[in-house]
């Protein structure tokens, strides 16, 4: 092969493969249905509250839903992107089936793999979810301001580590019992049913959590 040949076949082969790599980064983003967050929920490294929380995403945020597993859905926003369960998505301002929030969102699977089929084929049955739990959210400003996390129902921190000693405002549109102690393993509590905008004598002040 001489070296005129070897070059054409090298630019070629190097064609192939930036359109390939091209094809695998952009698929995503073709693939992408909207959603819109309906509650404060906490944004996860993987499907399943087993993972880390890497962020916060807001009630009315609009989303792009790049996948869904199980009862989660892999979320696309500005900030860390990250799964959150389907409880707290719509879809095209509907409800989203949590057993099978694909469905929701047009997701299914064919002979080419993952692909997205919105408004294509017979309209399917309106599906009734449940009512989302709605977290509980902390904040280290007062009004609901600043940094934040949120917990469910039946979590509980003994120790907030870094989080120690700067929460100034929790958001409870739940109406859950929230008991915040100003030391660890849950001692010397104060609990709240509602919303705090501010926290008196607790401000800066709270070692552990637990919400019931």
């Amino acid at each position: 092969m001489n070296r005129h040949t070897r070059k054409n076949v090298l630019n070629l082969a190097t064609g192939v493969a930036v359109a390939a790599m091209a094809a695998v980064v952009f698929l995503p983003a073709a693939q992408a249905a909207p959603g819109t967050v309906t509650s404060n929920v906490n944004v996860r490294s993987g499907p399943g509250t087993n993972f880390a929380v890497v962020d916060t995403a807001r009630r009315g945020q609009q989303v792009d839903v790049q996948q869904c597993q199980g009862s989660w859905c892999y979320i696309s926003k500005p900030g860390p992107d990250g799964w959150v369960s389907a409880n707290y998505l719509s879809a095209s301002g509907g409800p989203v089936n949590p057993s099978q929030p694909g469905l929701s969102f047009g997701f299914s699977v064919g002979p080419g793999g993952p692909n997205v089929n919105i408004g294509v084929g017979s309209p399917r049955p309106p599906v009734v979810a449940p009512v989302p739990v709605q977290d509980v959210c902390f904040y280290d400003g007062s009004r609901y301001r600043g940094a934040s996390f949120c917990m469910s129902p039946g979590e509980s921190i003994p120790d907030l580590g870094q989080w120690g000693d700067r929460i100034s405002s929790l958001q409870n549109d739940g109406g859950y019992s929230v008991q915040v102690c100003s030391e660890s393993r849950f001692r010397n509590c104060r609990t709240y049913t509602t919303s705090a905008a501010q926290l008196g004598d607790f401000d800066d002040y709270i070692i552990s959590i637990r919400v019931r």
